[in-house]
């Protein structure tokens, strides 16, 4: 058993670690020591939107916090509100009152049951793992703690290859998407003309809100196939079965030419309705990815990675509905392209776009990077990562997707595992595949709560 643990990272991923760490009973007491980076402990950059445009894409009735407490949010809003539904997409808002009302809660419950916990609002420096526990560095202080988790989230954005400095430096090219929309009244006046790079749920999320904020502005959204997100059906769907032929064959052969044709037989049996096929895999993926090669893992992401992230993340029906009208009343174009530069030409800015091996510029009042959540460690501004990078103490997954660790999250140096470090999350994105979303992190916490206390 642990007894002394840092969790570090402010968002929903680390407040779900301390939730379950608290709501055990361990035959002794735990000292915690949470270092959320500043912010509001537990919203993190996901649920910190205030805005009631910006919905979560999982429906209410599977967004607990707790594997064991299937209906904890649920149960959360209807006291409130007894009309809202378990197939409903709510805003993210709420559910970052949910994650701070179960914080405060597990807190409550931790100090009567004798559990130290201390919320430290700053980021950590510095880790030195050791093979008896982990040093934690923050400013002049350092303690020494019997194991750490990386808790971290997405990492800072950084700009795409390409984007020249005078564009940064214009003040025109934004890189955070989420820093835009929390000071958009203060851009003025609004820009006439803005282009997008990337069509995920980020680019929805910052139409949505900009559409709205700037009525009068057109919207121009490239990506590499020029295709939004699929939508969510209105009412829940599952499948006629448990998929588990189609589960069977995909472990019998893994590799993705393979696999594609049997996903397009499975949703020809499914009278074509693909959604009930993409979920039904969801609790199967970390199997299947780690049977796959890196040669085929990269495949994918050249190849297929696209179409599954349409598919899985979806929109919520009312997001999609939106999305539509903006786009028939001409205030919205999407285009197929990919960006090879960004340059300052006179008042504006200029891209250089090819398709289909034809290039052809465009230009803007204001670019927005929302090409979503960045995993690649090896370039990345965040301190932490590049310090424990930089001292070999852990390793970059060689295809960009967070860093090396085994299926339990203990993270990884020359090949072998920390006994005392460990990663939850968005990191660990190349070891599962999924490892993003709330159902995955929940099952992620309760997993390494287990471990943590040697239950």
């Amino acid at each position: 058993m642990f007894r002394r643990v840092a969790i570090i990272g402010g968002g929903a991923a680390a407040a779900t670690l301390l939730s379950e760490l608290l709501e055990r009973q361990p035959p002794q007491s735990l000292h915690l020591d949470w270092y959320t980076g500043g912010g509001t402990p537990a919203r993190g950059v996901a649920y910190g939107t205030l805005s009631e445009r910006h919905l979560l894409n999982v429906r209410a009735a599977s967004m607990s916090m707790f594997a064991g407490k299937p209906r904890g949010f649920l149960d959360f809003v209807q006291r409130d509100d007894p009309a809202i539904a378990g197939t409903d997409f709510l805003p993210r808002r709420r559910y970052g009152d949910y994650l701070e009302a179960e914080v405060a809660r597990v807190l409550q419950h931790g100090k009567a049951h004798g559990h130290d916990v201390n919320i430290i609002p700053f980021a950590v420096d510095a880790l030195v793992p050791e093979h008896d526990g982990v040093t934690v560095i923050h400013g002049e202080e350092s303690h020494h703690v019997d194991a750490a988790v990386l808790a971290l989230g997405a990492l800072p954005p950084q700009p795409l290859p390409g984007v020249s400095a005078d564009a940064l430096a214009s003040g025109r090219y934004v890189v955070d998407p989420w820093q835009l929309l929390a000071t958009v009244g203060q851009l003025q006046p609004p820009p006439r003309k803005v282009v997008l790079i990337g069509l995920g749920l980020t680019a929805v999320d910052v139409l949505l809100e900009l559409s709205a904020q700037w009525p009068q502005t057109e919207f121009i959204a490239i990506s590499r196939h020029g295709l939004l997100p699929e939508a969510h059906l209105h009412a829940a769907a599952a499948p006629a079965d448990d998929s588990a032929e189609l589960i069977e064959a995909m472990h019998d052969a893994p590799e993705i030419h393979r696999w594609m044709h049997l996903l397009r037989e499975a949703i020809v049996q499914e009278d074509n309705e693909w959604r009930t096929v993409v979920d039904s895999l969801r609790p199967h993926v970390p199997g299947l990815w780690a049977e796959l090669s890196l040669e085929q893992r990269a495949r994918f992401m050249r190849h297929a990675r696209w179409a599954w992230e349409r598919v899985r993340h979806r929109m919520p029906p009312q997001v999609h509905a939106a999305i539509a009208a903006l786009e028939q009343s001409g205030r919205l174009h999407r285009q197929r392209g990919r960006m090879q530069s960004v340059n300052v030409i006179g008042d504006s800015l200029q891209l250089n776009l090819s398709h289909a091996g034809e290039t052809h510029t465009l230009g803007a009042d204001l670019v927005i990077q929302t090409v979503g959540l960045d995993t690649d460690v090896r370039r990345t501004s965040h301190r932490l990562i590049s310090q424990l990078l930089t001292n070999a103490h852990i390793a970059a997954d060689p295809l960009g997707l967070g860093v090396q660790a085994g299926t339990d999250g203990r993270l990884q140096h020359g090949g072998q595992d920390w006994p005392h470090l460990f990663a939850i999350g968005s990191l660990l994105r190349g070891t599962l595949w999924e490892s993003t979303a709330m159902p995955e992190i929940r099952q992620q916490a309760r997993n390494l709560a287990d471990r943590l206390l040697g239950v």
